[in-house]
Protein backbone atom coordinates (compact mmCIF):
# COMPACT_ATOMS: atom_id res chain seq x y z
CA UNK A 1 0.00 0.00 0.00
CA UNK A 2 1.28 3.20 -1.50
CA UNK A 3 2.15 6.46 1.56
CA UNK A 4 -0.61 8.61 -0.13
CA UNK A 5 -3.30 5.41 -0.09
CA UNK A 6 -2.16 4.96 3.44
CA UNK A 7 -2.95 8.37 4.40
CA UNK A 8 -6.22 8.57 2.88
CA UNK A 9 -7.40 5.30 4.67
CA UNK A 10 -6.38 6.96 8.18
CA UNK A 11 -7.73 10.20 7.08
CA UNK A 12 -11.15 8.71 6.21
CA UNK A 13 -11.05 7.11 9.71
CA UNK A 14 -10.83 10.23 11.81
CA UNK A 15 -13.78 11.87 13.82
CA UNK A 16 -14.04 15.29 13.79
CA UNK A 17 -16.61 16.80 16.23
CA UNK A 18 -17.79 20.63 16.13
CA UNK A 19 -19.20 21.71 18.81
CA UNK A 20 -21.64 24.75 18.26
CA UNK A 21 -23.53 25.21 15.05
CA UNK A 22 -22.96 29.15 14.22
CA UNK A 23 -21.05 30.78 11.87
CA UNK A 24 -17.76 29.61 13.37
CA UNK A 25 -18.70 25.56 13.65
CA UNK A 26 -20.83 25.56 10.61
CA UNK A 27 -18.01 27.18 8.64
CA UNK A 28 -14.92 24.83 9.85
CA UNK A 29 -17.04 22.35 9.36
CA UNK A 30 -17.59 23.32 5.28
CA UNK A 31 -13.99 24.17 5.64
CA UNK A 32 -12.94 20.68 6.57
CA UNK A 33 -14.45 19.14 3.03
CA UNK A 34 -13.52 22.14 1.34
CA UNK A 35 -9.37 21.80 2.43
CA UNK A 36 -9.92 17.51 1.70
CA UNK A 37 -10.67 15.94 4.51
CA UNK A 38 -12.34 12.54 3.99
CA UNK A 39 -13.25 11.30 7.80
CA UNK A 40 -16.29 11.89 9.34
CA UNK A 41 -17.04 15.46 10.42
CA UNK A 42 -20.26 16.06 13.22
CA UNK A 43 -21.83 19.20 13.73
CA UNK A 44 -23.64 19.53 17.10
CA UNK A 45 -25.35 22.45 17.96
CA UNK A 46 -27.76 23.02 21.07
CA UNK A 47 -30.93 24.86 18.80
CA UNK A 48 -33.21 22.47 17.31
CA UNK A 49 -32.92 25.25 14.41
CA UNK A 50 -31.10 24.72 11.20
CA UNK A 51 -27.71 26.16 11.34
CA UNK A 52 -28.32 29.98 10.98
CA UNK A 53 -27.09 33.15 10.75
CA UNK A 54 -27.25 35.98 13.17
CA UNK A 55 -26.85 39.25 12.13
CA UNK A 56 -30.10 39.42 10.47
CA UNK A 57 -32.05 38.88 13.75
CA UNK A 58 -31.37 42.86 14.88
CA UNK A 59 -32.80 43.82 11.30
CA UNK A 60 -34.83 41.59 8.95
CA UNK A 61 -36.06 38.71 11.33
CA UNK A 62 -36.83 41.17 13.95
CA UNK A 63 -38.91 43.42 11.74
CA UNK A 64 -40.94 40.74 10.08
CA UNK A 65 -39.08 41.25 6.42
CA UNK A 66 -37.20 37.42 7.24
CA UNK A 67 -38.96 34.59 7.94
CA UNK A 68 -35.00 33.18 9.49
CA UNK A 69 -31.85 33.44 7.97
CA UNK A 70 -30.58 29.67 7.76
CA UNK A 71 -27.08 28.74 6.16
CA UNK A 72 -27.91 27.75 2.21
CA UNK A 73 -25.71 24.58 2.81
CA UNK A 74 -26.19 21.11 1.78
CA UNK A 75 -24.97 19.54 4.49
CA UNK A 76 -26.23 16.36 3.69
CA UNK A 77 -24.21 16.25 0.20
CA UNK A 78 -20.84 17.25 2.04
CA UNK A 79 -21.56 14.67 4.34
CA UNK A 80 -21.42 16.59 7.68
CA UNK A 81 -23.88 15.01 10.05
CA UNK A 82 -25.86 17.72 11.75
CA UNK A 83 -27.11 16.40 15.80
CA UNK A 84 -29.20 19.59 16.79
CA UNK A 85 -31.11 20.16 19.94
CA UNK A 86 -28.17 18.81 21.48
CA UNK A 87 -26.36 20.35 24.51
CA UNK A 88 -22.59 19.93 24.98
CA UNK A 89 -22.05 18.83 28.99
CA UNK A 90 -18.17 18.64 28.86
CA UNK A 91 -15.26 17.12 27.70
CA UNK A 92 -13.18 13.67 28.57
CA UNK A 93 -9.85 15.15 26.87
CA UNK A 94 -8.17 11.11 27.94
CA UNK A 95 -10.93 9.21 26.64
CA UNK A 96 -11.34 11.64 23.96
CA UNK A 97 -15.26 11.52 24.46
CA UNK A 98 -17.74 14.58 24.55
CA UNK A 99 -20.52 14.51 27.13
CA UNK A 100 -23.44 16.10 25.39
CA UNK A 101 -27.52 15.68 26.75
CA UNK A 102 -27.50 12.73 23.93
CA UNK A 103 -24.75 10.29 25.37
CA UNK A 104 -21.11 10.87 25.01
CA UNK A 105 -19.67 11.28 21.44
CA UNK A 106 -15.82 10.10 20.75
CA UNK A 107 -13.62 12.23 18.88
CA UNK A 108 -9.89 12.14 17.57
CA UNK A 109 -10.29 16.14 16.58
CA UNK A 110 -12.66 18.05 18.67
CA UNK A 111 -13.66 21.90 17.27
CA UNK A 112 -14.82 24.11 20.15
CA UNK A 113 -17.17 27.11 18.35
CA UNK A 114 -19.79 27.67 20.99
CA UNK A 115 -19.79 31.39 20.66
CA UNK A 116 -20.91 33.36 23.42
CA UNK A 117 -24.10 33.74 25.48
CA UNK A 118 -25.61 37.34 26.64
CA UNK A 119 -24.63 38.85 29.68
CA UNK A 120 -28.42 38.52 31.75
CA UNK A 121 -29.38 41.74 33.58
CA UNK A 122 -29.06 40.78 37.73
CA UNK A 123 -32.64 40.20 39.51
CA UNK A 124 -34.60 39.90 36.06
CA UNK A 125 -34.44 36.15 35.44
CA UNK A 126 -38.06 35.25 34.74
CA UNK A 127 -39.73 38.73 35.01
CA UNK A 128 -42.36 38.44 32.57
CA UNK A 129 -41.34 41.31 29.29
CA UNK A 130 -37.62 41.11 29.90
CA UNK A 131 -36.13 40.10 26.69
CA UNK A 132 -32.57 39.11 25.02
CA UNK A 133 -31.52 39.06 21.49
CA UNK A 134 -29.30 36.44 20.77
CA UNK A 135 -30.77 33.73 19.26
CA UNK A 136 -33.48 32.56 16.41
CA UNK A 137 -36.48 32.01 19.14
CA UNK A 138 -35.36 35.31 20.81
CA UNK A 139 -36.20 37.46 17.54
CA UNK A 140 -39.30 35.40 17.43
CA UNK A 141 -40.58 36.59 20.50
CA UNK A 142 -39.64 40.47 19.90
CA UNK A 143 -41.30 40.29 16.77
CA UNK A 144 -44.85 40.63 18.09
CA UNK A 145 -43.59 42.51 20.73
CA UNK A 146 -42.56 45.32 17.95
CA UNK A 147 -45.62 44.91 15.82
CA UNK A 148 -47.68 46.24 19.18
CA UNK A 149 -45.62 49.07 19.38
CA UNK A 150 -44.95 48.88 22.72
CA UNK A 151 -42.85 51.34 24.90
CA UNK A 152 -39.59 49.93 25.15
CA UNK A 153 -36.75 50.24 27.55
CA UNK A 154 -33.36 49.09 26.09
CA UNK A 155 -30.97 48.50 28.69
CA UNK A 156 -27.43 49.06 27.35
CA UNK A 157 -25.93 51.64 24.50
CA UNK A 158 -23.76 49.06 22.98
CA UNK A 159 -23.99 47.97 19.34
CA UNK A 160 -27.13 45.63 19.67
CA UNK A 161 -28.36 47.92 21.93
CA UNK A 162 -28.29 50.44 18.92
CA UNK A 163 -29.20 48.12 16.61
CA UNK A 164 -32.47 46.81 18.56
CA UNK A 165 -32.90 50.86 18.74
CA UNK A 166 -32.71 51.26 15.42
CA UNK A 167 -35.44 48.46 14.20
CA UNK A 168 -37.92 49.82 17.39
CA UNK A 169 -38.48 53.05 15.72
CA UNK A 170 -38.64 51.73 12.35
CA UNK A 171 -41.35 50.11 14.23
CA UNK A 172 -43.05 52.90 15.22
CA UNK A 173 -42.29 52.39 18.88
CA UNK A 174 -41.15 54.71 21.78
CA UNK A 175 -37.95 53.51 22.83
CA UNK A 176 -35.69 54.95 25.47
CA UNK A 177 -32.20 53.46 25.79
CA UNK A 178 -30.68 53.63 29.24
CA UNK A 179 -26.98 53.26 29.61
CA UNK A 180 -24.80 53.24 33.27
CA UNK A 181 -21.49 55.06 31.40
CA UNK A 182 -21.44 58.69 30.11
CA UNK A 183 -21.67 58.01 26.27
CA UNK A 184 -22.89 55.03 23.85
CA UNK A 185 -20.22 52.31 23.51
CA UNK A 186 -18.34 52.78 26.42
CA UNK A 187 -16.72 49.47 26.58
CA UNK A 188 -15.54 49.83 22.68
CA UNK A 189 -14.55 53.19 21.65
CA UNK A 190 -12.50 55.88 23.22
CA UNK A 191 -15.15 59.16 24.38
CA UNK A 192 -14.08 61.67 22.03
CA UNK A 193 -15.30 58.69 19.43
CA UNK A 194 -18.66 57.84 20.69
CA UNK A 195 -19.79 61.37 21.98
CA UNK A 196 -20.80 62.20 18.16
CA UNK A 197 -23.09 58.91 17.91
CA UNK A 198 -25.18 60.49 21.66
CA UNK A 199 -26.74 62.54 18.89
CA UNK A 200 -27.94 59.96 16.63
CA UNK A 201 -30.51 58.87 19.27
CA UNK A 202 -32.16 61.83 18.74
CA UNK A 203 -32.09 62.23 15.48
CA UNK A 204 -34.17 59.30 15.36
CA UNK A 205 -36.55 60.04 17.52
CA UNK A 206 -34.95 57.86 20.76
CA UNK A 207 -34.23 58.51 23.84
CA UNK A 208 -30.83 58.19 25.49
CA UNK A 209 -30.35 58.42 29.19
CA UNK A 210 -26.88 57.95 30.62
CA UNK A 211 -25.32 57.74 33.85
CA UNK A 212 -28.44 55.40 34.77
CA UNK A 213 -28.33 52.41 36.53
CA UNK A 214 -31.39 50.12 36.43
CA UNK A 215 -32.52 49.81 40.23
CA UNK A 216 -34.92 46.75 39.11
CA UNK A 217 -37.59 46.07 36.55
CA UNK A 218 -41.78 46.00 37.42
CA UNK A 219 -45.04 45.77 35.68
CA UNK A 220 -45.32 48.21 32.85
CA UNK A 221 -41.58 50.13 34.21
CA UNK A 222 -38.07 50.36 34.88
CA UNK A 223 -36.99 51.56 38.15
CA UNK A 224 -33.79 53.69 37.68
CA UNK A 225 -31.39 53.90 40.89
CA UNK A 226 -32.06 57.69 41.11
CA UNK A 227 -36.23 56.94 41.61
CA UNK A 228 -37.38 57.57 37.99
CA UNK A 229 -39.64 55.12 36.40
CA UNK A 230 -39.43 54.56 33.18
CA UNK A 231 -42.33 52.94 31.36
CA UNK A 232 -41.93 49.68 29.58
CA UNK A 233 -44.48 47.52 27.81
CA UNK A 234 -40.89 45.38 27.08
CA UNK A 235 -37.71 45.60 28.46
CA UNK A 236 -34.90 44.72 25.72
CA UNK A 237 -30.97 43.82 27.33
CA UNK A 238 -28.13 44.19 25.75
CA UNK A 239 -25.34 44.45 28.40
CA UNK A 240 -22.57 42.48 26.74
CA UNK A 241 -21.98 38.84 26.11
CA UNK A 242 -19.38 36.17 27.42
CA UNK A 243 -17.82 33.51 26.07
CA UNK A 244 -20.21 30.64 26.21
CA UNK A 245 -18.12 27.90 27.85
CA UNK A 246 -19.10 27.54 31.64
CA UNK A 247 -19.39 23.50 30.34
CA UNK A 248 -15.85 22.95 29.47
CA UNK A 249 -15.03 23.03 33.64
CA UNK A 250 -13.16 20.37 34.90
CA UNK A 251 -11.98 19.57 31.49
CA UNK A 252 -8.35 20.89 31.79
CA UNK A 253 -8.60 23.15 28.98
CA UNK A 254 -7.50 26.08 29.97
CA UNK A 255 -9.40 29.50 30.12
CA UNK A 256 -8.51 33.18 30.17
CA UNK A 257 -9.57 36.09 32.97
CA UNK A 258 -13.05 36.69 30.77
CA UNK A 259 -13.69 32.64 30.66
CA UNK A 260 -12.80 32.21 26.87
CA UNK A 261 -10.70 29.28 25.67
CA UNK A 262 -6.78 30.33 25.33
CA UNK A 263 -6.27 29.35 21.78
CA UNK A 264 -2.70 29.52 20.78
CA UNK A 265 -1.85 31.27 17.34
CA UNK A 266 -2.69 28.48 15.19
CA UNK A 267 -5.99 28.20 16.94
CA UNK A 268 -4.90 24.98 19.31
CA UNK A 269 -6.10 24.57 23.10
CA UNK A 270 -3.98 23.80 26.00
CA UNK A 271 -5.19 19.88 25.15
CA UNK A 272 -3.94 17.81 22.41
CA UNK A 273 -6.59 17.70 19.52
CA UNK A 274 -8.71 20.33 20.63
CA UNK A 275 -9.29 23.68 18.46
CA UNK A 276 -11.39 26.61 19.50
CA UNK A 277 -12.54 29.09 16.88
CA UNK A 278 -14.86 32.69 17.32
CA UNK A 279 -16.95 34.21 20.05
CA UNK A 280 -15.38 31.72 22.54
CA UNK A 281 -11.90 31.76 22.23
CA UNK A 282 -9.07 34.17 22.42
CA UNK A 283 -6.24 34.05 20.56
CA UNK A 284 -2.36 36.08 20.94
CA UNK A 285 -2.03 38.68 17.55
CA UNK A 286 1.47 39.25 16.39
CA UNK A 287 0.32 42.05 15.30
CA UNK A 288 -1.08 44.14 18.18
CA UNK A 289 1.31 42.25 20.54
CA UNK A 290 -1.37 41.19 22.55
CA UNK A 291 -4.37 38.32 23.13
CA UNK A 292 -7.13 39.29 21.20
CA UNK A 293 -11.13 37.85 22.47
CA UNK A 294 -12.84 39.48 18.86
CA UNK A 295 -16.51 39.26 19.30
CA UNK A 296 -17.36 39.75 15.69
CA UNK A 297 -19.16 37.73 13.10
CA UNK A 298 -15.56 38.49 10.42
CA UNK A 299 -13.60 36.65 13.36
CA UNK A 300 -16.19 33.49 13.15
CA UNK A 301 -15.69 33.37 9.33
CA UNK A 302 -12.02 33.48 8.89
CA UNK A 303 -10.73 31.56 11.86
CA UNK A 304 -12.32 28.42 10.68
CA UNK A 305 -9.60 27.92 7.18
CA UNK A 306 -7.11 27.86 10.04
CA UNK A 307 -8.54 25.13 12.51
CA UNK A 308 -9.19 22.92 9.30
CA UNK A 309 -6.12 23.80 7.55
CA UNK A 310 -4.61 22.13 11.08
CA UNK A 311 -6.52 19.13 11.21
CA UNK A 312 -5.89 18.25 7.49
CA UNK A 313 -2.09 18.77 7.64
CA UNK A 314 -1.75 16.96 11.14
CA UNK A 315 -1.14 13.65 9.60
CA UNK A 316 1.26 14.87 7.17
CA UNK A 317 2.54 16.99 10.16
CA UNK A 318 2.11 20.10 8.56
CA UNK A 319 1.47 23.13 10.75
CA UNK A 320 -1.18 25.81 9.57
CA UNK A 321 -0.67 29.29 8.78
CA UNK A 322 -1.19 31.63 12.14
CA UNK A 323 -3.83 32.98 12.46
CA UNK A 324 -3.31 37.00 12.98
CA UNK A 325 -6.41 38.76 11.01
CA UNK A 326 -6.96 42.74 11.09
CA UNK A 327 -10.11 42.47 13.10
CA UNK A 328 -13.00 43.62 11.45
CA UNK A 329 -16.61 44.34 11.81
CA UNK A 330 -19.73 46.36 11.32
CA UNK A 331 -23.14 47.83 12.71
CA UNK A 332 -26.02 49.55 11.07
CA UNK A 333 -28.09 51.84 13.27
CA UNK A 334 -30.22 54.68 13.27
CA UNK A 335 -29.21 55.42 9.36
CA UNK A 336 -25.84 55.12 9.17
CA UNK A 337 -23.32 52.08 8.07
CA UNK A 338 -20.57 52.16 10.83
CA UNK A 339 -17.49 50.10 9.86
CA UNK A 340 -14.24 49.10 11.88
CA UNK A 341 -11.54 47.48 11.42
CA UNK A 342 -7.81 46.84 13.54
CA UNK A 343 -7.48 47.59 17.30
CA UNK A 344 -6.96 50.76 18.71
CA UNK A 345 -5.42 50.53 22.20
CA UNK A 346 -2.08 50.91 21.61
CA UNK A 347 -2.33 53.57 19.44
CA UNK A 348 -0.34 56.91 20.21
CA UNK A 349 -2.09 59.60 17.78
CA UNK A 350 -5.97 59.88 16.74
CA UNK A 351 -6.77 61.57 13.72
CA UNK A 352 -10.21 62.79 12.03
CA UNK A 353 -10.96 62.63 8.22
CA UNK A 354 -14.02 64.68 7.97
CA UNK A 355 -16.84 66.32 9.71
CA UNK A 356 -18.34 63.95 12.76
CA UNK A 357 -21.06 66.55 12.92
CA UNK A 358 -21.83 65.46 9.49
CA UNK A 359 -23.09 62.56 8.34
CA UNK A 360 -19.79 60.45 6.78
CA UNK A 361 -16.71 60.87 8.37
CA UNK A 362 -13.65 58.50 9.64
CA UNK A 363 -11.40 57.94 12.34
CA UNK A 364 -7.67 57.14 12.38
CA UNK A 365 -5.53 55.12 14.85
CA UNK A 366 -1.85 55.36 14.18
CA UNK A 367 1.02 53.79 16.02
CA UNK A 368 4.01 55.85 14.76
CA UNK A 369 3.26 56.08 10.94
CA UNK A 370 1.46 52.98 10.65
CA UNK A 371 -2.39 52.94 10.78
CA UNK A 372 -3.43 50.42 13.38
CA UNK A 373 -7.00 50.99 13.46
CA UNK A 374 -10.09 52.76 11.59
CA UNK A 375 -13.48 53.14 12.41
CA UNK A 376 -15.51 54.90 8.90
CA UNK A 377 -18.84 56.25 9.46
CA UNK A 378 -20.45 56.48 5.92
CA UNK A 379 -17.59 55.48 3.93
CA UNK A 380 -16.79 52.50 3.22
CA UNK A 381 -14.20 53.14 0.92
CA UNK A 382 -11.97 54.64 3.25
CA UNK A 383 -12.72 51.19 5.41
CA UNK A 384 -11.54 49.13 2.41
CA UNK A 385 -8.60 50.70 1.70
CA UNK A 386 -7.32 51.10 5.20
CA UNK A 387 -7.95 47.27 6.04
CA UNK A 388 -5.36 46.71 3.25
CA UNK A 389 -3.09 49.49 5.12
CA UNK A 390 -3.24 47.79 8.61
CA UNK A 391 -2.58 44.20 7.00
CA UNK A 392 0.09 45.40 4.91
CA UNK A 393 1.69 47.75 7.90
CA UNK A 394 2.40 50.46 5.50
CA UNK A 395 3.86 53.55 6.04
CA UNK A 396 1.84 56.89 6.10
CA UNK A 397 1.97 60.74 5.89
CA UNK A 398 -0.61 62.02 8.87
CA UNK A 399 -0.79 65.07 7.03
CA UNK A 400 -2.13 63.53 3.83
CA UNK A 401 -4.41 60.93 5.97
CA UNK A 402 -6.29 63.66 7.73
CA UNK A 403 -7.71 64.93 4.07
CA UNK A 404 -11.13 63.78 4.00
CA UNK A 405 -10.85 64.34 0.00
CA UNK A 406 -7.84 62.14 -0.70
CA UNK A 407 -8.23 58.21 -0.34
CA UNK A 408 -6.72 56.43 2.11
CA UNK A 409 -4.14 54.89 0.06
CA UNK A 410 -2.70 58.08 -1.52
CA UNK A 411 -1.52 58.69 2.05
CA UNK A 412 1.33 56.85 1.74
CA UNK A 413 4.72 58.45 3.17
Amino acid sequence: MSDQTQERTASARRRVVVVGAGMAGVQTAVALREQGFTGTVTLIGAEPHQPYDRPPLSKAVLLGTAEGSAFDIDFEALGIELRLGCEALGVRPDARLLDTSAGPVPYDALVLATGAEPVRLPGTEGVPGVHLLRTLDDAERLRPVLARQHDIVVVGAGWIGAEFATAAREAGCAVTVVEAADRPLAGALPAEVAAPMAGWYADAGAVLRTHARVARVEPGAVVLDDGTRVPAGAVVVGIGARPATAWLAGSGIALGAHGEVLADERLRTSVSDVHAVGDCASFPSGRYGERLLVHHWDNALQGPRTVAAGIVGAEAGEEPPVYDPVPYFWSEQFGRFVQYAGHHTAADTTLWRGDPAGPAWTVCWLRGDRLVALLAVGRPRDLAQGKRLIDAGTPLDPGLLADPARPLKAAVA
